[in-house]
């Protein structure tokens, strides 16, 4: 046991002390805080606070400190949103960048929209389901969430219901549950090819539950309506376990800054594009061109544009822009690209653009440090912030979503052109 003195929060949210042999990492511990710690190596366990941090604050959720899906509930509101901006912030000093930042906003809304649950089983088939514990491989039985959107609260039973369904097969799922316009929707992964009376009972879960659809590893097992979501003017249909943003108010947020940011471009590139969460807003008031991997969601966001009146054209590529990023002389017809990739960033398609004459490209990422790296690159191209603010759409978790927007100077007048 050692008594610590935490001097700040790290990029996970735990407290960071400075023990004789290096630094110690005490999740739930909060900066300013002296504390009691079971310490193994860098590692650190809270065994009690003996002075407390004057931010600190009662956790509101019965399972924090054990389960892993929240790493600071107990910052007061100001405290919490320097923490996150200072996420950003760091990231981008360590990359050499130090343009100001700005002030966090919020992007919760009523919550999470879209969580996946994990079950395992122990004896004669009965599943554990929940979210993993922290830093470790157990599940955390959770009965209720609250962080998860009024309409996704029935999804901790549902899940329960899949995994029960399933049970003879003993495998360790993961359940992607979405709320949709249509009504809940499951994506179940991890237990491969499922038997004749395994996908009876899943249809029967479904029934029971009203579930717009179940499908397995992406395949339909039922649908019983179209899962539906409304992206800017459209009505669009997720693909089997298609990805869309956390909350709503967060998908919002970001494509109100992405729009104004691009407002008066005639022609964009949406890259890394999925369902259109930018393209389908984008195209009321330019032609779009969108980019991504992604056959299924390229398809969803293609019909949804063609059903909507009064869009303007939307073309779409399926294009691993990983490995063939769009070059110099592709982005050459664009007043304006977007870019929005994996927690992974876009490095290839980075240093594509920086080498390009694109006036005005909008980066927009779910991780500080891949967005700092693809930053540099296109300031090292030439590019300047316009400006870059973080998002909250993750609350009580380390991660942050960013916007930036960069201009070339040397074109600003040809841009004014474009874009007037």
């Amino acid at each position: 046991m050692q008594e610590l003195y935490v001097e700040r929060l790290g990029q996970r949210g735990e407290g960071i002390a400075r023990a004789p042999d290096g630094p110690v990492y005490v999740p739930y511990a909060l900066a300013g805080e002296t504390i009691l710690a079971e310490v193994s190596g860098e590692r650190g366990k809270l065994i009690e606070i003996l002075a407390p941090s004057p931010a600190r604050i009662d956790a509101f959720c019965q399972y924090y400190g054990v389960c892993g899906g929240c790493a600071v509930q107990t910052l007061t509101p100001d405290a919490y949103a320097d923490w996150k901006r200072n996420l950003l912030v760091d990231a981008l000093r360590h990359a050499g960048l130090t343009p100001p930042v700005d002030p966090l906003i919020d992007a919760h809304g009523v919550g999470r929209r879209r969580a996946t649950f994990h079950a395992r089983y122990e004896s004669a088939g009965r599943p554990k389901v929940g979210f993993m514990q922290a830093r470790a491989h157990e599940i955390v039985t959770i009965e209720a969430c609250p962080i998860l959107a009024p309409s996704l609260q029935p999804a901790p039973q549902i899940a329960q219901k899949i995994a029960r369904a399933l049970g003879a097969a003993g495998k360790p799922l993961d359940i992607l549950i979405t709320s949709t316009l249509s009504g809940p929707d499951v994506d179940i992964r991890g237990h491969g090819a499922l038997s004749p009376a395994e996908m009876q009972a899943l249809v029967r879960a479904a029934v029971a539950d009203d579930l717009a659809r179940i499908s397995n590893h992406g395949v339909r097992v039922i649908e019983r309506r179209v899962p539906l979501l409304r992206i800017g003017r459209a009505d669009v249909a997720l693909p089997p376990g298609g990805f869309l943003q956390a909350t709503q108010a967060g998908e919002e947020a970001l494509a109100a800054k992405v729009c104004a940011a691009l407002k008066g471009a005639r022609r964009i590139g949406d890259l890394f594009a999925g369902l259109g969460t930018f393209s389908l807003r984008l195209a009321e008031q330019a032609r779009v061109h969108a980019v991504d991997s992604e056959p299924a969601a390229l398809d969803a966001l293609s019909k949804a544009a063609r059903s909507t009146p009064s869009l303007q054209p939307v073309t779409i590529e399926t294009r691993d822009l990983f490995q063939r990023p769009l070059a110099a002389d592709d982005l050459a017809g664009f007043d304006a690209v977007v870019f929005d990739p994996p927690r992974a960033g876009a490095e290839a398609q980075a240093r594509a653009l920086a080498a390009s004459k694109v006036p005005l490209v909008v980066a927009v990422s779910c991780n500080v440090q891949s967005f700092a790296r693809d930053a540099a690159l296109l300031t090292s191209g030439g590019y300047q912030f316009e400006s870059v603010t973080p998002f909250d759409q993750f609350r009580y978790s380390p991660h942050v979503e960013i916007v930036g927007v960069f201009r070339r100077p040397a074109v600003r007048g040809r841009t004014r052109r474009l874009l007037g």
